[in-house]
């Protein structure tokens, strides 16, 4: 049976991979957002496309780059952590 321990650290463990995963794209997301918004302020345009496709294309590029790093932390924390975890290794 899993104690409290092992399956409060397997989240922990799993929490922290999720925001190491997630930090690229979240900062380019803010950083674009944050420059198209002053651009927008200082403009005075007021246009809804003009925040969302630069931030999508943004995205996209970024996740396209990271992709590598992204999978060999989700495959590490599963080989690591969940996999010992089914098979019975605690």
């Amino acid at each position: 049976m899993l104690s409290e321990g092992i399956f409060y650290d397997t989240l922990r463990q799993a929490l922290w991979a999720a925001v190491t995963m997630s930090t690229p794209i979240l900062l380019v997301a803010l950083v674009v957002g944050l420059s198209i918004g002053l651009f927008q302020a200082l403009t005075s345009i007021q246009e809804m496309t003009l925040t969302f496709v630069p931030k999508l294309a943004a995205i996209v590029v970024v996740f396209w780059m990271t992709m590598g790093f992204m999978t060999q932390t989700l495959v590490s924390f599963f080989d690591g952590h969940v996999v010992p975890l089914i098979a019975g290794g605690l």
